[in-house]
């Protein structure tokens, strides 16, 4: 009987290992070809942001205090200046107990229209929770600005037991409908901003001075500029990148054609808009 030696194999035992390979290869080969993610672009970036700026509310994911279990909740959502998602919360709500306990969570925002859902474009925000001390400036800010998305809440916003949280973004998975899938990071979802309170201080003045003396300026920004139809417009929040406005339940964005890096290039800026609207 013959005796094999060692490290010596069979043509058999040859082809089979290149076989595996071939199929080990082909198979990280076809997986890679059928990536889903789009590379991220400019397109991308804008419509993630807008489905944020433009929540009314969203599914908030957490875990549940003490039992660890997934809990998912609906919220209502506005945003801070740089397009951070931000809620109010009341500490004896479930998903308070679980942001509080556990800070990982995410928000998924984007409402379906007409037809299947699935088919309307949605993004999921990873996020880690924090709560806003209420004697803060960030707390008057955020108070300002969800009051101006949210103005019922103005009952129970100032409640002991309610509480701001900024939803800190780390990254998201945007589905932008069929096909359009993509993985977008915190640089692509958060505007830059440079002196924080001379933004907020600017945004203040400008949001009221607009709808007390401009009302007919913020008209023609939401019908003429976005052909959002007749309604009870009013400019709710303002941001280097471009402007909310606001009709009861309704929200639409209007964006800058650049991002402004100079809070004092905000009046210019409503201005042109303005002249625009009147020439069109």
């Amino acid at each position: 009987m013959a005796s094999a030696t060692v490290g010596q194999s069979y043509p058999d035992q040859e082809t089979a290992a290149r076989t595996e390979d071939y199929v080990a290869n082909s198979g990280e080969e076809k997986q890679e070809s059928k990536s889903v993610i789009r590379p991220t672009d400019d397109q991308a970036r804008q419509l993630a942001k807008g489905l944020i700026r433009s929540a009314r509310f969203g599914a908030l994911a957490a875990v549940e205090a003490g039992s660890g279990h997934p809990l998912a909740s609906r919220v209502a959502v506005a945003t801070d200046l740089d397009g951070t998602p931000v809620i109010l919360t009341s500490t004896l709500s479930g998903h308070t107990a679980a942001i509080t306990e556990t800070p990982a969570c995410s928000l998924l925002v984007g409402e379906p229209g007409k037809g299947d859902p699935l088919a309307h474009p949605r993004v999921s925000l990873f996020c880690e929770a924090r709560q806003i001390a209420r004697d803060s400036e960030d707390h008057t800010r955020l108070r300002r600005r969800y009051l101006a998305r949210h103005p019922k809440a103005e009952l129970y916003v100032d409640f002991g037991d309610f509480a701001f949280f900024r939803l800190e973004l780390q990254r998201a998975s945007l589905n932008g409908g069929f096909g359009k899938a993509f993985a977008l990071d915190q640089a692509d979802l958060c505007t830059p901003l440079g002196d924080l309170h001379q933004w907020a201080v600017m945004e203040e003045g400008a949001v009221a001075h607009m709808n007390e003396d401009h009302g007919d300026a913020v008209t023609l920004y939401a019908e003429v500029l976005l052909k959002a139809g007749e309604a009870n417009w009013r400019l709710a929040c303002l941001d280097p990148e471009g402007l909310d406005l606001a009709a009861g339940d309704r929200i639409e964005r209007l964006w800058f054609s650049e991002r402004l890096t100079d809070p004092q290039d905000l009046r210019p800026t409503l201005v042109a808009l303005a002249l625009q609207a009147r020439n069109s």
